[in-house]
Formats: C-alpha cells, structure tokens, sequence
C-alpha cells in the first residue's frame, strides 16, 4: 500500500514537473521571438519616415537624340543648384545666403525669397525660368562647401539645351503634360503606378511619333526624408534612386548633321529671315541631314505669346515656279512636247488675265530657254495641252501631293510609325473635274491656284530627279540603342513608290539639264552662276493673297554639285515677303551650298 501511494505521489510530482518545464519554454520561446522582433520598431518608423519625404526629379528616363555623330541633341546634364522645403528650418546664416547669391551672381534678397518659398523641391534655374542653371566647376564646388540646410548641388538633366546654336530644329519636337492624352494612350502604365498623369509626353515631331518606345522604365530622383513637418532629418540624408537597369534610357540616332544644321540657320540667321524653312538631304539616299523652320520656338516655352511651334518645312503652301518642273515632266511625259519647240511670249496669255512676270514678254524662246526664264505664258499653255489626271498623276510620280517621309506599317510591334507625324500631303488640284476648267488647269501649271507642297517635298523632288525617277522616302531616324550600345531597332533607307509608277529616266535626265540651264541662263544666272561648285535648281515666286494685301513667298530647289555625283539636295523657302521683293531665295541657296563644299575643300587642299 505504502508502495502504491509513493508510486502514485511521483507520478504526480513528475507531471506537475513537466507541467512547470512547458511553461518555462513557452515563456523562453516568448521571450526570444519578441525579441528576435524587436527591431522591427525602428523599421516601422523608417518606412514610415520614408512616406514623409520630398522628392526632385533630376532625370525623366526618357531617350535622348544623337545627330549622325553621336552628339546629343537633348539631355544635357548640368550641375545644378537643387533646393528642398527647409519646414521652417533656418537654411544658414545671413553671411552663408549672401555667399551663395554671390556665387550665383544673383541677388540675396531674390535668393532668399526663392528658398523660402519654395513648396516643393526645385532646382535654380536660368534666365529663361525653365531649363536648370548649369553651374560651373568652381561655382559648384563653392555651393557644395557652403553646407545650408536643404541646398546641394546635383546632376540634373535638362531635355532640352540652354545653347541656341540648334534652335530651330522643330524636326525633335516638345514633351509636355497633356492628362488627357496620357489616360487615353497609357492608362495601363498609370494604373500600374509607372507613369503619373503630370508626367510630360511627346507633343511634337520624333517626341511624339516615337513616344511609345522612348518613355523609358522610370526616373531618376533625390529623395529627402522628412519629419512630419517636412523637416529634413539629420543623419538620412539625400537618397538617389534610379532604375536598375543597363539598357534604359534608349538612345535615338538621327540623321541630323549638327554642322549643316548650324551652317544653314547661320545664313537664315543671316538674312534675317523670320518665316520660312530650310530642308538639306543626302542626295545618295534622301536622309534628312538639317530641317530648319522659322520662327525659331523655345521647347520650353509652348504655346506662349510669339511661339510658333508648327514646322514650316512639312507644312505645304504654293510652290510658284517651282512647280513648273511636275508640268514640264508631264508635257515631257504626255508627248506633247520637247525642249526645242519655241513658243512666243508677249507678256500675257490673252485669257483668264494670266500674265508673265516680265511684262513685256520674253518673245520667241524655246521650252528649254522658257523654263530657265521661268515664263508664264508658255508654261500656261503647255498646260492647257494636258489632261489634268496627267498633271495629277506625274506630280504623284514625283513624290508631290502625298506624304513621302519614312514609315512604317508595324515598328517594334507598336503599330504603325510616321517619323514626321505634321508632314502634310499637299495638293495638286482641289479635285481632276475642277482641273478640266482652263483656267484652274493654267494657273496650277504654273503653281499657283490650288498647289500646295512641302519644302521636304520640294528638295526630295531633287533627289528624285538624281535617281532616275525613283522617289525615296527622306528618313531622319537611322536607329533606336539601348543605353549599354546594343542595337534595338534599324530603320533602313526605304523608296516611296507612286500608285501610277515612276517618270522615265530620260524625262529625270531632261529635267536635271533644264535645272542646269536655270543657273547657266536663267533666273538664277546672277546669283549662282558663279558659285565655285557647279549648281542646278529651280526659283519660284508663289503670289499670296489678293491684290489689295499681295505678298509672296520666295523658293529655291536644288541640289549640288551638278556635275559628278551630287551630294546634297536643298529647298529653302522665305515666307511672306512684299510683293515686288527681290526673290533672295537663289542667293539663300548659294550661301548654304558653300558652307556645305567648304570642309570637304579644305580636307581635300590638306592632302596636296
């Protein structure tokens, strides 16, 4: 019995044992979770001080645009006075404020009150108030030594470049905010947080046309942790984050040549011509190398007062005289004449008031000596001689009246691309029954009524010519890279064929020889015949408007040198001149020419 009841009591004793061991360990294992998570705490607390923080965007992500060489035509990377809200903080003493206006070259009183009222983080910017002001080595070692609370110096990258020295290069085009457009083309990119509704978009030009490709993978920003009070806080510090990703931002190579975009706005600059546009192509493949439209715009400054952001080179207006190539091609073409039959000019055409520009006449000439004139009156009844679907149809063989510039049905599996989405048509006639009349068909045979083309029309009608008749598409984007020089794309040089075929290659041949006589003995003998490379090309004057507010625009198509192989085809259009002006265009035409033979004559003398 006694045995029994000890047996019993020490199993008791055992269990109460245990009992006492579990709850030991339950309150170890307690102890030691709580405080393998004690540090959580403090990770709270930064995660939730990363919420309260101000953020500056130094870099959009978005590609940057090469010429031809690899120079970067936007995405110039400044240092950069960067700013964020103080929450009331003193940002330094009176003296260190003063030594930083000092630095800046700018007033203290107007430093300050920038630093003070700023709402969100922003860098010093420029005289224009939109692009960063880039500091120079000393200024911004200087800043950078002056340690005032919330003020540093930063690479910052402004899209667009403070040099003026491309101004007018409309071809690239703008990126602004546009919310709309943003829900209606990435709504899927918003809903996903990868881009915001206040985020820039292409506006314009290869901006727009190649939006979709070139938005990147995000952005690079200076990330300042606040307090509650937006208080900077001492010992976090300035955060940069950027994507993690080698291939991004992409890389646009265009076929722009800086140089003879520079030497082309030096004379338009020169002239002082404030309407108008220039278009210079590779004569070998119709590559766009400068694209001028005047008046210049600033990229930053869209839709303000006195900025024209339209590019005159692809809008299309009244060619003049120039036009007068598509009617000698189509009476060339139709068999109803050759450049040896001789006409009479007695100054006007006897009906539908049609007069030639030298009012006595030009009396017996012959076709080839009519066109280097430039005579209305023969050119008036050549078309006459025409059906105007022949006019329609030839100048549609050469490139006239529809868009040429490069595209492409399906690019990188984003649907169609248009490089120059404002490139407009054009036209030859409002409809073929109005050119039935005699007196429309008259008018567009010299290239006046309803005519209207685009100066890159106009300098690809020259390359056309150089290729027997067969029109190419000018192209101003060669390929996309990534940022690490991987090859993503190539956009190679592609023909823009015509619906009705190509003119024949001895009509391009008698159309180069009649462009020749132009120079030799004809309108543009004064200005060009003297030129040190053989020249060819085509004036026109096309008369604007009625006879109470008459004004002209002013045009020379060409190409350069005329014998041997020609290296570069140039329209150049002056917009709205006074009627009776001197056509200056000729002499614009001579001017770019020689700046462009200028380099190669010096590489080729260096040799001797």
């Amino acid at each position: 019995m006694n045995r029994r009841i000890a047996v019993r009591l020490l199993h008791v004793l055992l269990a109460i044992s245990i009992a006492f061991c579990v709850v030991e360990l339950r309150l170890a294992w307690i102890q030691l979770r709580a405080g393998r998570e004690q540090p959580a705490a403090p990770a709270l607390e930064r995660s939730a001080a990363l919420q309260r923080a101000d953020n500056l965007e130094l870099d959009t992500g978005r590609a940057q645009f090469l010429d031809r060489g690899g120079a970067f035509l936007t995405g110039e990377t400044v240092r950069a006075l960067a700013a964020f809200p103080s929450g009331g903080m003193p940002r330094g003493s009176e003296e260190e404020i003063g030594k930083l206006a000092a630095i800046l070259k700018q007033d203290k009183g107007k430093l300050e009150a920038w630093l003070n009222g700023l709402r969100a983080a922003d860098v010093w910017r420029g005289k224009d108030g939109k692009r960063a002001y880039a500091l120079t080595d000393a200024q911004a070692k200087e800043a950078g030594q002056l340690r005032l609370t919330g003020v540093m110096v930063l690479p910052y990258r402004n899209r667009y470049p403070t040099s003026d020295s491309l101004s007018a290069l409309h071809a690239i085009g703008y990126v602004s905010q546009n919310p709309e457009r943003m829900k209606a083309l990435y709504g899927d990119a918003l809903s996903k947080r990868k881009l915001r509704l206040r985020d820039s978009i292409g506006g314009a030009g290869l901006e727009l046309s190649l939006d979709r490709w070139i938005q990147g993978v995000g952005r690079t920003e200076a990330i300042v942790v606040t307090d509650a009070a937006r208080r900077p806080l001492q010992g976090l510090g300035l955060r940069v984050q950027a994507p993690d990703n080698p291939h991004y931002p992409l890389q646009v190579k265009t076929t722009i040549d800086s140089r003879i975009q520079q030497a082309a706005q030096a004379v338009m600059e020169k002239h002082g011509i404030r309407q108008g546009a220039v278009v210079v192509l590779d004569a070998g493949n119709a590559d766009v190398l400068a694209m001028l439209s005047y008046p210049a715009y600033d990229p930053t400054r869209i839709g303000e007062k006195g900025s024209d952001e339209r590019n005159h080179a692809l809008i299309a207006v009244p060619p003049g005289s120039v036009f007068k190539t598509v009617t000698l091609a189509a009476a060339l073409e139709a068999g109803v004449t050759n450049l040896s039959e001789r006409f009479r000019c007695q100054g006007h055409y006897g009906r539908y008031g049609l007069k030639c520009w030298r009012e006595e006449g030009h009396g017996v000439l012959t076709l080839e000596q009519a066109y280097a004139e430039s005579c209305n009156v023969v050119f008036a009844a050549l078309a006459e001689r025409l059906h105007p679907a022949m006019l329609q149809k030839t100048a549609d063989r050469l490139g006239l009246g529809r868009q040429i510039g490069w595209h492409a049905d399906s690019f990188l599996n984003g649907g169609a691309l248009r490089l120059l989405p404002e490139e407009e048509a054009g036209t030859i006639f409002k409809n073929v029954e109005a050119g039935k009349d005699g007196g429309v068909r008259t008018g567009t045979g010299i290239g006046q009524r309803d005519v209207r083309i685009t100066p890159l029309q106009a300098a690809n009608l020259a390359v056309t010519l150089l290729h027997e008749g067969q029109v190419l598409a000018p192209r101003i984007v060669s390929e996309l890279r990534y940022a690490d020089g991987g090859l993503l794309a190539a956009l190679p040089t592609q023909a823009s064929p015509s619906a009705y075929g190509t003119i024949k290659a001895k009509t391009a041949s008698i159309l180069r020889h009649a462009m020749r006589s132009v120079v030799l003995e004809g309108t543009a003998e004064h200005s060009l015949a003297g030129e040190e490379w053989p020249l060819a090309g085509k004036s026109g004057t096309a008369e604007l408007g009625d006879s109470a507010s008459s004004h002209n625009d002013h045009w020379f198509v060409g190409y350069g040198p005329a014998e041997g192989k020609a290296r570069y085809a140039v329209a150049v259009l002056i917009e709205n001149q006074p009627a009776g002006a001197r056509n200056r265009a000729s002499e614009l035409f001579g001017e770019i020419m020689d700046r462009l033979r200028e380099p190669k004559d010096k590489r080729d003398a260096s040799k001797v």
